[in-house]
């Protein structure tokens, strides 16, 4: 094995996260909203040895969409690939099933069910979401895009915090 990833993918919706927060007794936040449910689809893979995240938005979470992100996987990475990654529908179709025998390189490893503590990558959500999402509206949705793609750049600048935040927890 050349590389170790850890993958998982995440929806990032339009609408006003809250988080949990303080307010003065009776003044309970108000939260705007589009009354839409538009968001961002985004696919992740951490790389384990040196904390670089891979990662790609597209319009669904599907099987095709799945086999994209490979496909980017297998474009960034030479040699025999290993990716961990839970018990998606998504992860298992049938229609990805040609591509995997034609990729031999590209091996998946299937968490147990249930388990997203053993994937940091569901820790890469959770700050994402803490650091760009949560509590904040975004008047249009392209700006939040524009925020996931600054958070995922700044986060490859600095590979070491990827590994000591969610890697070193694993």
């Amino acid at each position: 094995m050349d590389h170790l990833l850890f993958e998982d993918e995440s929806a990032i919706r339009a609408y006003l996260a809250l988080q949990y927060n303080w307010f003065p007794r009776g003044q309970q936040r108000k939260s705007k909203t589009y009354g839409q449910h538009q968001g961002a689809k985004l696919f992740a893979a951490i790389d384990y040895e040196t904390g670089h995240v891979l990662h790609r938005e597209e319009e669904k979470l599907d099987a095709k969409a799945f086999q994209r992100f490979l496909t980017d996987i297998l474009q960034t990475y030479s040699g025999k690939v290993v990716v961990v990654l839970d018990n998606a529908h998504i992860h298992h179709a049938d229609e990805i099933q040609p591509f995997l025998k034609e990729h031999a390189r590209l091996q998946l490893v299937y968490l147990p069910k249930y388990s997203p503590e053993l994937n940091p990558t569901e820790g890469l959500w959770k700050w994402l979401k803490h650091d760009v999402v949560n509590n904040v509206f975004f008047q249009k949705f392209y700006v939040i895009r524009s925020h996931v793609a600054a958070f995922m750049k700044s986060i490859n600048r600095t590979p070491q915090a990827v590994i000591d935040r969610l890697l070193l927890q694993v």
